[in-house]
């Protein structure tokens, strides 16, 4: 994984080639395949090696905030800069991920699912995996990633810089905080 990586950082999705990641890897690409069934496949295993050393971060620094909507916001730019400093590897998992690959859809739920419990730790202002999310919680999160992963696509093609992506998605954050308030 971590050689596809390399790859993807250097030269984006057309540069992860599969025979090229076995060869550098010192591996057989039959044994390259058992493992990963295509370029997409292996890309989003690099997902998650991004996702754990999210979560490390986030065990290691909390996001601050005295409120839910501030604590969000900075978990959102800080998985936002973690994305963004690798442009063309999150370009490239972006792709892999909108490939409608049945196969990743189960690497790409695993993402989303470490996401959400990360999301739902800010908005509670406490630790990671501390106690199980509620429904609502899990609803908020899935939200909010909804709009993190449109946004992201927006950075992808230019539409957003990196500060807008996080601005986006505090924004859905402001009005869902707001409305469940009731606080029109």
């Amino acid at each position: 994984m971590k050689t596809a990586v390399e790859f993807a950082e250097k030269g984006g999705f057309e540069a992860v080639r599969l025979r090229d990641v076995a060869s550098k890897a010192g591996v057989a690409l039959g044994t390259l395949y058992r493992h990963f069934r295509s370029k997409e496949d292996l890309l989003m295993a690099g997902l998650s090696l991004e996702a754990e050393a999210l979560v490390r971060q986030m065990k290691q620094s909390p996001p601050k905030g005295d409120t839910p909507l501030e604590r969000v916001t900075a978990y959102f730019a800080a998985a936002t800069r973690t994305l963004c400093r690798k442009a063309k590897l999150t370009r490239a998992v972006l792709r892999a991920g909108a490939s409608g690959e049945p196969e990743l859809t189960e690497k790409l739920r695993r993402f989303h699912g470490v996401c959400a419990e990360m999301a739902v730790a800010a908005l509670r202002g406490k630790s990671l995996g501390e106690e199980k999310p509620t429904e609502l919680e899990m609803s908020v999160s899935s939200i909010l990633h909804q709009v993190w992963f449109a946004a992201l696509i927006g950075w992808m093609g230019g539409l957003y810089t990196q500060s807008e992506v996080v601005k986006e998605v505090r924004a859905a954050a402001e009005f869902i905080i707001r409305g469940a308030d009731g606080n029109w």
